[in-house]
C-alpha cells in the first residue's frame, strides 16, 4: 500500500467515527487517522503512553519529542490535553471508558477474532502490548490492514491461523480493496474500493461475504 492509500485509508476511518468520541489509534497505520479527523468533531483521542486530546502529526523540523503518540511519533498537541502514568491509561482502556479503538492487523475472522501481535515466525519478536486490553475494552474495535498479504491470501479469514489477540471483537475492517461490517449474522461489505465488483472480492476470500448493505466507493 503507498502513501496516498494509506492515508486514503486513514481518512475513510476518520470519516466514521462519530463527534464525541473517545478513540485510542494504535501503531503504524492507524496513527495517520489523527491527520484527518476533522476539529469540529471534537473527537478526543487516547494514546496508552499517556496522552488524551486532540493532535496530528507534527511537521518535519518542529519536533518536540517529549510528546510523542505509541508509535514513538512527534504530535502537536490541541490546547486542553491531558497527561498521566500508564496505570490511569491502562484504567481507561480496561475499564470501557473509550468508544473506539484502531488496531493493525495480520489476520482477521469472520467472527471477529483478531490476529495482530505474532506471526509464529521465527525472527519474529513477540511483542502483544496493549491490543490485548483494547480489544476487550474498548466498546469498537475498527482494524486498518491490506486486504491481502504478501503471499496473496486474504487476511480476512473464516479462522485465523495466528495466535490471537482478542475473540469476536472486531467490529468494522478497513481494508485497500473494501470495508467491512462484522456482525452475528455474517460479514456485510459496507463499500468497495475502485473498480473490483462484488463477484471478484468474492473470489479473494473464503469468507462469505453479504452485500445487501453494499455502497460502491472510488479510490481516486
Amino acid at each position: 500500500m503507498n502513501q496516498e492509500s494509506r492515508n486514503l485509508l486513514a481518512a475513510r476511518v476518520a470519516r466514521d467515527i462519530p463527534a464525541g468520541s473517545y478513540v485510542n489509534l494504535g501503531i503504524g497505520l492507524p496513527t495517520l487517522v489523527a491527520d484527518h479527523l476533522s476539529k469540529a468533531k471534537e473527537v478526543i483521542l487516547h494514546s496508552e503512553n499517556g496522552v488524551l486530546g486532540q493532535w496530528e502529526a507534527t511537521e518535519a523540523g518542529h519536533e518536540d519529542w517529549e510528546l510523542i503518540n505509541a508509535g514513538k511519533e512527534a504530535i502537536r498537541l490541541e490546547q486542553g490535553a491531558a497527561f498521566f502514568d500508564h496505570a490511569d491509561s491502562f484504567g481507561m482502556m480496561r475499564g470501557g471508558h473509550l468508544d473506539i479503538c484502531v488496531l493493525g492487523a495480520f489476520q482477521v475472522s469472520e467472527h471477529g477474532d483478531l490476529a495482530n501481535w505474532h506471526t509464529g515466525a521465527e525472527d519474529s519478536i513477540p511483542a502483544v502490548g496493549g491490543a490485548m486490553d483494547l480489544a476487550i475494552g474498548a466498546r469498537r474495535v475498527f482494524v486498518m490492514m491490506d486486504f491481502l498479504a504478501k503471499d496473496g491470501r486474504s487476511k480476512l479469514m473464516s479462522r485465523c491461523t495466528y495466535p490471537l489477540t482478542g475473540l469476536a471483537c472486531v467490529s468494522r475492517v478497513y481494508t485497500d480493496v473494501a470495508t467491512f461490517e462484522i456482525r452475528k449474522d455474517g460479514v456485510f461489505v459496507m463499500e468497495i474500493i475502485g473498480d473490483t465488483s462484488p463477484s471478484e472480492l468474492q473470489a479473494l476470500t473464503e469468507v462469505t461475504l453479504d452485500c445487501s448493505l453494499l455502497e460502491t466507493s472510488q479510490m481516486a
